[in-house]
C-alpha cells in the first residue's frame, strides 16, 4: 500500500456569515457617529444647563432602550466567546460614559470649544492602547499612521480656534480627561459586549449615567425643567437620536470589529458635527476645516486598509 502524502492544511477563510456581519456592523459603527454628530446642535439648543443635559441624555433613551429589548429580545451571547463576566461590571460603561459627559461639559465651560473638542478627540490613542493591553489587539504599522492621520486631520478640524496654554489650562486638562473616559468606555463596551448583549448594557448604562448625572446637576445648582415645549422636544431628539440610536449602533458594531479601528470611524462624528452646524447654525466652514474633515476621512480609509491585511 503506498505511503499517503502529507496533506496541506487549506487555508482559513472568514466565513461568508462573518463577513456580512462585518459589514453592516461597520454600516452601523457610521451610522452611530452621524447620529451622534446631532447631540452638540441638541446641547447648544437645550434650555436647561448641560450636566442636565447630559441627565436627560441618558434617562430619556431608557424607555426606548428597553422597549426594543422586551420586543426584539436579543440572541444570549455563545458560550465561545469567553466566560461570562461579573454581572455588577455591566454598570461599568454607565459611570465611564457619565464621566466622559461630566467632564466634556467642564471642559467647554473652561476652555474654547475647539480645544475641548479637539482633545476630546484623542480618545482613538486611549482606545488603541486599551485594545493591546486588555483586548488583545494587534496594532500594525499601517493602522498607527492611520490613527495619525486621522488625528491630525481632528486637529485642522478646530486648528484656526485652537488655543493650549495660557487661561485655558483647567479646561484642556479636562478635554483630555473627557478622552480617557470615553476610550475606556469604549473599551469597556467592547469587552463586556459579547458576553452580555448590546441591549441589556445599553439599558443598564444609560440608567447609571443617568442616576449618576442627576446629583451632579442638582450640585452645580443647574434648572432641571425646560421652559418650554421645544425644549423638551430638543431633550428627546438627543435621548433617542444621539444616545439610543448612536450609543447603540456603536455598542452594536464594537460586538463585531476591532475597538481600536471602530474609535477611529468614530471621528466622522465631528467631521459631521462641523457639516450639520454649517447648514442648521449658518457657522461657517474654512477651506482648513473641509481639508481636516477630508484628512480624517483618509485616516479611517487606511485603517480600514491596516484591518484587513
Amino acid at each position: 500500500m503506498p505511503a499517503s502524502s502529507p496533506q496541506t492544511a487549506p487555508p482559513q477563510v472568514t466565513p461568508p456569515r462573518a463577513t456580512r456581519l462585518q459589514h453592516w456592523a461597520l454600516a452601523a459603527l457610521v451610522a452611530g457617529a452621524v447620529a451622534i454628530a446631532f447631540s452638540p446642535i441638541f446641547v447648544r439648543l437645550s434650555e436647561v444647563g448641560p450636566t442636565a443635559t447630559g441627565f436627560y441624555r441618558a434617562i430619556l433613551a431608557v424607555p426606548p432602550l428597553w422597549l426594543w429589548m422586551r420586543l426584539k429580545p436579543e440572541t444570549p451571547p455563545s458560550p465561545a466567546t469567553g466566560a461570562r463576566l461579573p454581572m455588577a461590571l455591566i454598570l461599568l460603561p454607565g459611570l465611564l460614559f457619565a464621566g466622559d459627559l461630566f467632564f466634556w461639559h467642564l471642559s467647554i465651560k473652561y476652555t474654547s470649544v475647539a480645544n475641548a473638542t479637539l482633545l476630546a478627540n484623542f480618545s482613538p490613542v486611549v482606545v488603541a492602547l486599551g485594545a493591546w493591553l486588555v483586548l488583545g489587539e494587534r496594532l500594525n504599522r499601517l493602522f498607527l499612521f492611520a490613527m495619525a492621520v486621522s488625528i491630525c486631520g481632528a486637529l485642522m478640524l478646530v486648528g484656526s480656534s485652537l488655543q493650549l496654554g495660557g487661561g485655558n489650562v483647567l479646561g484642556d486638562m479636562f478635554g483630555f480627561i473627557t478622552a480617557c473616559f470615553y476610550g475606556l468606555y469604549m473599551i469597556a463596551v467592547a469587552k463586556l459586549r459579547g458576553s452580555h448583549g448590546t441591549q441589556a448594557l445599553m439599558v443598564w448604562s444609560s440608567l447609571v449615567t443617568g442616576l449618576a448625572l442627576l446629583p451632579a446637576a442638582l450640585l452645580m445648582g443647574e434648572g432641571l425643567l425646560p421652559a418650554t415645549g421645544q425644549g423638551w422636544l430638543t431633550l428627546f431628539a438627543l435621548a433617542w437620536i444621539s444616545h439610543a440610536l448612536g450609543q447603540g449602533l456603536i455598542a452594536f458594531a464594537l460586538g463585531h470589529l476591532p475597538a481600536s479601528f471602530s474609535s477611529l470611524v468614530v471621528l466622522v462624528q465631528p467631521v459631521m458635527s462641523a457639516l450639520f452646524g454649517w447648514l442648521w447654525l449658518g457657522e461657517g466652514l474654512t477651506m482648513l476645516q473641509i481639508a481636516g474633515g477630508l484628512t480624517v476621512l483618509l485616516g479611517i480609509y487606511l485603517a480600514r486598509r491596516a484591518q484587513l491585511l
